[in-house]
């Protein structure tokens, strides 16, 4: 039945016309093309034809006389008046046949593999669910991770930013949610990356046992601004998929500032005036669009947990994509570059952290033993200078006495990895110095 589902979704996205334009004039990088702009929309795709093989492009903008296209690939050998064909707006149709599998952004196989697609295909730039009709957040989710299970805890539709520059350990816990976090499927957004970590990304880093329950969808850094902004799209599409299925989704972004960078090279070229350091005024819908198809669905639907990551040029926690990440989502986990430099992995900066599922995501007695350890951490924090330079006189002030006879112990417990959410606090409890009882 599946088949004949396959089959019949083929036959109903054939055309009985096609509609054909011509290269007007190549300029910068836009193409323009006569002949399409009344029947071509803003987002439709076209197949140009080059003196060897066809080279696809996107329609952004449009005059009464022409289309601005602006083109997927390199423009070698495109002459004036090349044939230019209407592709209409691309749809992916995902399909449970996916998960294991790595794609591109318009749902094709890149591990060599044939790929069935699903009867239903989609729209990539679908509505977020209805504010009033979605469920609130869900119950909390174990990690594998200590920290992540007590102080920045993480429940099913929660949306988290991972703020961190480069080198600092992000795409390694990635891969750590990827195989910890409680999920049916995890669903992995792979923008810009570099083309030589994909397949030890797949190999290695997640593994056969992560890649079971793993759909990858990947543009490389090579790849260009239109395919790479598309690959943060079609990835969301079939996280919700999934999630229109009931299912409970893992979705992983690396990185949200690439797919703003994607935009902002095409919102450039498509004539939109830059604004604070070169990012257009488009990008903050851009981004909280995408974000907010994520999260709990309406009833009856599953969840979307969302870890969006965040690369800070030069820790710069106020850099335009990380400010409009960060006043978006319900919580954000920064990695800190000089904590990475002195061997602590994961390098989470507790202090300057935040899970906005607490209060609500654990008991009293939790929520004392999450207050105690950040109050000690915070304290540390503030006087760690003083401290390292000699400066500190034991017995002068008993709150930083206590916090830094308890830091040793909780930079420890934040590199743990536990099996439960009881033995993550159960290890806190143990850090803190305090006797196991049972937890309200």
């Amino acid at each position: 039945m599946d088949k004949l589902d396959s089959i019949a979704r083929r036959l109903s996205q054939l055309r009985l016309v096609t509609y054909h334009g011509r290269v007007q004039s190549i300029r910068a990088g836009l193409i323009s093309v006569e002949g399409l702009n009344d029947r071509a929309s803003v987002g439709d795709r076209v197949r140009i034809a080059l003196t060897e093989g066809d080279l696809g492009a996107e329609i952004v903008g449009l005059t009464p006389r022409s289309a601005q296209v602006l083109p997927e690939g390199p423009i070698e050998g495109l002459s004036v008046g090349a044939a230019v064909e209407l592709l209409f707006a691309p749809r992916i149709a995902p399909s449970d046949d996916w998960i294991g599998r790595i794609i591109d952004p318009f749902g094709q196989p890149l591990d060599g593999r044939p790929l069935r697609p699903g009867p239903v295909a989609r729209g990539f730039r679908s509505e977020a669910p209805d504010a009033v009709t979605r469920r609130r957040l869900g119950g909390r989710l174990a990690t594998g991770l200590a920290v992540f299970d007590t102080l920045l805890p993480l429940v099913a539709g929660q949306r988290i930013g991972l703020f961190a520059g480069s080198g600092v350990g992000k795409s390694s816990l990635l891969s750590q949610m990827a195989q910890g976090v409680q999920a049916d499927v995890v669903v992995i957004a792979m923008i810009g990356e570099r083309g030589r970590e994909l397949r030890d990304f797949v190999e290695t880093t997640l593994g056969p046992e992560g890649m079971a329950r793993a759909v990858i969808v990947t543009a490389t850094s090579d790849r260009s601004p239109l395919v790479r902004r598309r690959c943060g799209w079609a990835a969301m599409t079939v996280a919700e998929h999934f999630r229109d299925q009931g299912r409970h989704v893992l979705f992983l972004a690396d990185s949200i500032t690439r797919f703003a960078e994607a935009h902002r090279e095409i919102a450039l070229a498509a004539g939109e005036p830059p604004s604070y350091r070169g990012f257009p005024p488009s990008v903050s819908n851009m981004i909280m669009g995408l974000a907010e198809r994520a999260g709990p669905g309406p009833e009856g639907s599953g969840d979307i947990t969302g870890i969006f990551s965040v690369l800070v040029a030069g820790s710069d926690m106020d850099e335009p994509v990380a400010d409009i990440l960060r006043g978006t989502l319900d919580g954000h986990v920064v990695l800190d570059r000089a904590i990475a430099e002195r061997g602590r992995y994961p390098a989470v900066d507790v202090v300057r952290s935040v899970s906005r599922s607490l209060p609500d995501a654990a008991s009293a007695v939790e929520n004392a033993l999450i207050a105690r350890a950040r109050a000690a951490l915070g304290a540390y924090a503030d006087s760690e200078l003083m401290i390292r330079a000699g400066l500190y006189a034991p017995g002068s002030d008993a709150r930083l006495d206590e916090a830094v006879r308890l830091f040793p112990q909780l930079d420890d417990f934040v590199t743990r990895r536990c099996a439960s959410v009881a033995d993550s606090f159960g290890a806190l409890e143990a850090a803190l110095r305090l006797p196991l009882r049972a937890r309200a």
